[in-house]
């Protein structure tokens, strides 16, 4: 169908300048988290009702929150998108048939379909931001470095969202140990006057991976003003300042940056929520005083295992954290049991990830919130690195799996496995206050084995 072209080039098939650029500007908050893209898309909505793209945009924006409880308001905007699909052309209609791939819980065929688009597309942005996200959600590091590499050379240097790309390229080559390329692109993404969040967070996941923790922090002190307010990644960013506090062994810093930007009135959506849980385990894994902040998290938590079980591995995996936390042995029983089910009545890609890493997983932290911490290590083992990747997230979120058994192999007064760990740790990033503490701890239960 004919229509207006966007800036970047991609045919849509409204004629409605004002409709263009309501979803351009609500495409620009998706990218940057600088507001909510919602009014935005009403607006363009408004403007010209026959147009597809801003349901199809507003059902992707609910749906890529991974929000259990947002997904039925996402199937409806869908089945409106359906009703003006005939208006609408092929790179639009693509849009919607990827989102009916994610609806369904069938992430990897999304990613797929947004690929293809992006054949064809390859300054498509839309396509771009959501197969990253979803790559993401997989933990498909190859896919992160490799879908950035394939359309960057079709974009000009001068197009206003060229600094996004960079953010995204800067992650993937980060998360794939390419150091170096990551930092660097990841400044430059920052060097023009865009406000690049993403960027950001590319750079603190380098420092965090090869032990920079003091760096770290005058980072992420430094780049405040982009990040600190007003922005919807505040909290997973101040989750990565609460880290390199860790790293540091300053655990009231830490606490304090929990209070700041994860706190449970801060807390608006399960992705959020994931953060507070993870940051609350690993302070108590160092043995920090969390308080009742275990008992507000889960107070603003519906975790209803008939409806929020089972729709993300990662998501499911930290909200037994948080139970597990808070001591809620029962409630993490059933909700481990649920969310297992519902990943087996899915797709074969969510079982697989339910029996190989997540099943595993969750028994692994069940087992050491239980005191048996010789099973832990057994069953978290294996969840290393690569093995563990499929949860979805980053190698810094899924650092929890080493952190955990550092302290089950010092309970556990198996010094051995514990050093072997920190050597193998040592190869990759600097020593650290943390890493020394753990070395510390398992030479002291060593001394005390009979």
């Amino acid at each position: 169908m004919s229509g207006l072209v966007d800036p970047r080039g991609n045919a849509t098939s409204t004629g409605s300048r004002t409709a263009l650029e309501a979803s351009e500007n609500a495409l620009w908050r998706m990218l940057s988290f600088y507001g909510v893209p919602l009014d935005d898309l009403d607006a363009a909505i408004a403007a010209d009702p026959s147009w597809l793209l801003p349901r199809v945009m507003k059902a992707g924006f609910l749906l890529n929150l991974t929000e259990p409880g947002l997904v039925a308001e996402a199937r409806a905007l869908l089945d409106a998108a359906e009703l003006l699909a005939a208006g609408a052309n092929e790179r639009e209609r693509g849009h919607l048939a990827a989102l009916r791939m994610v609806e369904r819980g069938d992430w990897q065929g999304a990613s797929r379909a947004w690929g293809e688009l992006l054949k064809s597309g390859p300054c498509d942005m839309l396509a771009l931001q959501w197969a990253l996200l979803f790559d993401f959600y997989r933990g498909d590091a190859e896919a992160l470095r490799e879908r950035v590499a394939a359309v960057l050379p079709a974009w000009s240097k001068d197009d206003p969202l060229h600094p996004y790309v960079l953010g995204h390229q800067a992650f993937g080559l980060e998360e794939s140990g390419r150091y170096a390329e990551a930092e660097m692109v990841g400044r430059h993404a920052l060097a023009g006057t865009a406000r690049v969040p993403w960027a950001i967070h590319a750079v603190a996941h380098v420092m965090e991976m090869q032990g920079r923790p003091d760096e770290g922090g005058v980072w992420m002190a430094a780049w405040r003003p982009f990040w600190g307010q007003g922005n919807g990644f505040a909290g997973h960013l101040g989750w990565h300042e609460a880290l390199f506090a860790l790293e540091s062994l300053d655990q009231a810093k830490a606490l304090e940056v929990f209070d700041l930007y994860l706190h449970a009135e801060a807390n608006e959506i399960t992705l959020q929520r994931i953060d507070a849980a993870s940051l609350l385990w690993r302070l108590q894994l160092l043995g920090a005083d969390v308080g009742q902040r275990w008992q507000r998290l889960l107070a603003g938590w519906a975790l209803d295992e008939t409806i929020a079980a089972g729709g993300s591995a990662f998501n499911d995996v930290h909200a037994l954290i948080a139970l597990l936390g808070a001591g809620e042995r029962d409630a993490a029983t059933r909700w481990m049991s649920a969310a297992l089910a519902h990943a087996e009545r899915g797709g074969p890609w969510t079982r697989a990830v339910a029996r190989e890493v997540a099943g595993p997983l969750m028994h692994g932290l069940s087992a050491f919130a239980d005191g048996r911490f010789g099973d832990a290590m057994r069953l978290l083992g294996p969840l290393r690195g690569a093995g563990g990747a499929h949860l979805g997230g980053s190698h810094a979120q899924r650092d929890v799996v080493d952190q955990t058994l550092l302290a089950a192999a010092t309970k556990a007064s198996d010094a051995a496995a514990g050093r072997a760990l920190l050597d193998e740790r040592a190869r990759t990033r600097r020593s650290t206050p943390l890493s020394g503490w753990w070395a510390e701890q398992l030479g002291r239960r060593d001394d005390a084995t009979p």
